[in-house]
């Protein structure tokens, strides 16, 4: 057995000063085929610890209704930790922020308005207390006394951005010490006076988030910290994209000489990240200062380990750096061949409208109801409603959450978009179905909006006048076997969304591969019924990552739902990844 503490200014493991060289993998975000390669390249690049969140809404996306298989697998993936003879820092919120759909927590908390998020509000607090359970009942075996990596858990996460109820920090350092945990607890803030004081307490060792002036901000966290080792525990070393803008990267001697003069200090460090991994499915975030800024979805973050799991110029400069302060095994991971070019076609397709009513159950109300309130939490639905009007009418939406194709009958009127502000459209004179197909693109998860209801925000009005009775179907992706049904063959070269479209390639065993998209519009993609996640011509993100264990020599199936239009129906994958044009 070992043991872990914090002793004057250091970090002491089996009474030895130890410094953290950590690096960030969320295991969520890789498939758990992967997950030892990408730990065993972490320690060949001079790292000892590996940090992740906890997503709670991945956990638990409706209340009581937990999942900790496949990629949630928290206790799989600590064993690989320590297989590996790696330590871990576990940090389970319940807030992660992490550019994660609303931050990690669940849109299910927020249905009730008496619920008082990320404060010492009882019906919060109590649902925290038994994710918290939960969670750590499978941390708390794996901490370093039992034999196990993990050294430290975090309460929170940046709570001084947010609030300032120590009350709230203190029931959860309560839970979680009655869930076993004895490890030292941590908080993390970003390097300013008033963030370090609101978001911890006394008790709780302070760590700082930043990823330059690193002498200045270890300064600063000196300040709040007297005693005790200093920690960056978000050491940002890259950043995210949102659709629409460039392709975020940081040169790698500047990051690097910013790693070294942190470590010169003689500070412990998590990298952020080391190894971004993928936001499949539903489940990127969304960021919104005045505009609704979608996040892609690929999480390369440009860290050292890219997104399919090479070794970055990024990665070669960190560990020369590592190199000064801790000795650097002699195996160095090797990089990958390109992966196969392979071609193929989409050769069968279904309108998205005429499938819609195998995919879910009409809901029908005299209200306009969000998504959110009939339980339905990511993805898509479909509002209808019957109007008729002489003349060119006007339909107003209090607000659209995110964007909505808007129809009348068959025909497609045009599209609104939350990130344009639009919230009014011109129907012709018509006498009909109102149809608009909704798509929540990511909750926010940084900031004042997040939690907020998805799908239409009424008020809706046609010429000024509410239309009250509403049809909704929320859109059920979990299965594929109502597409696979409804497709028929075609010759179409070209593909008018929103519809489906299915097509098979073959491959000769289990590489990774890169699925091209720029010739199609905006949409989401399955793989052997696995959803990559979206893709969408604003950029700057190309590719959609294809992990290679998805894959089966021989024949593999794809089914597209374009939303907007695809120039081609060609199935190309690319040798590379492309996420777009870089900053340096």
């Amino acid at each position: 057995m070992h043991t872990f503490e914090i002793a004057g200014d250091d970090f002491v493991l089996d009474g030895q000063p130890f410094r953290i060289l950590s690096g960030a993998i969320h295991y969520f975000r890789v498939h758990p085929d992967a997950w030892a390669d990408r730990i065993h390249k972490a320690r060949l690049m001079g790292l000892n610890t590996i940090e992740t969140y906890v997503p709670w809404n991945a956990h638990e996306p409706r209340p009581g209704e937990w999942h900790d298989s496949g990629r949630l697998d928290l206790a799989r993936f600590l064993q690989t930790v320590a297989d590996e003879g790696m330590h871990a820092i576990v940090r389970p919120g319940p807030y992660i922020c992490a550019e994660w759909d609303n931050g990690g927590l669940p849109a299910w908390l927020f249905t009730d308005p008496g619920v008082g998020i990320r404060r010492n509000e009882p019906s919060f607090v109590a649902a925290v207390e038994r994710y918290l359970e939960r969670v750590l009942a499978t941390v708390a075996p794996f901490q370093v006394g039992n034999g196990g990596p993990v050294i430290l858990v975090q309460i929170e996460n940046e709570y001084g951005a947010y609030g300032d109820d120590q009350d709230y920090l203190r029931a959860l350092v309560d839970i979680t010490r009655s869930a076993g945990i004895v490890v030292p607890l941590t908080t993390v803030d970003q390097p300013q006076d008033g963030m370090l004081e609101r978001g911890s307490l006394p008790e709780l060792h302070k760590t700082a988030s930043f990823g330059s002036r690193s002498r200045e901000r270890l300064e600063t966290l000196r300040q709040h910290q007297p005693t005790g080792p200093l920690m960056c525990s978000e050491f940002w070393n890259g950043w995210f994209d949102n659709w629409g803008a460039h392709h975020h990267t940081t040169s790698p001697e500047h990051s690097a000489a910013e790693l070294d003069e942190l470590l010169s200090e003689g500070a412990s460090v998590n990298l952020y990240m080391f190894h971004g991994g993928t936001n499949f499915g539903f489940t990127n975030g969304a960021n919104d200062k005045g505009v609704y800024q979608p996040i892609v979805t690929s999480y390369d973050y440009d860290a050292p380990l890219d997104e399919a799991g090479n070794p970055t110029p990024k990665y070669w400069a960190f560990r020369e750096v590592l190199g000064r302060y801790t000795e650097l095994p002699d195996e160095v991971p090797s990089t990958a061949p390109a992966a196969t070019a392979v071609r193929s076609r989409l050769t069968a397709s279904a309108p998205f409208l005429s499938v819609v009513d195998r995919l879910g159950e009409w809901i029908w109300t005299d209200d306009l109801p969000t998504m959110d309130a009939l339980g339905h939490y990511s993805g898509l639905a479909v509002y209808r409603t019957e109007i008729d009007v002489a003349e060119p009418a006007v339909l107003t939406i209090g607000e659209v959450r995110d964007r909505a194709h808007v129809f009348v009958g068959d025909a497609r009127v045009g599209t609104l978009a939350r990130d344009h502000h639009d919230r009014a459209i011109t129907l012709a004179p018509s006498r009909g179905t109102l149809t608009l197909v909704v798509e929540d693109q990511g909750r926010v998860d940084y900031g004042p909006r997040i939690g907020e209801p998805k799908g239409l925000i009424g008020p809706a009005r046609l010429n000024g006048d509410e239309l009250n009775r509403w049809g909704v179907l929320p859109v059920d992706l979990g299965s594929l076997a109502p597409v696979r049904d409804a497709v028929c063959q075609t010759d179409a070269r070209s593909l008018a969304g929103p519809a489906f479209a299915r097509g098979t390639f073959e491959t000769s065993g289990s590489a990774d591969l890169f699925l091209d998209t720029s010739r199609w519009g905006k949409g989401i993609v399955w793989i052997n019924g696995f959803n990559l996640g979206r893709y969408w011509s604003r950029g700057p993100q190309r590719t959609l990552y294809v992990p290679g264990a998805l894959l089966t020599a021989g024949e593999n199936e794809l089914i597209v739902l374009e939303l907007d239009a695809a120039a081609c129906t060609d199935i190309c994958f690319a040798p590379a990844p492309n996420l777009g044009h870089t900053d340096y």
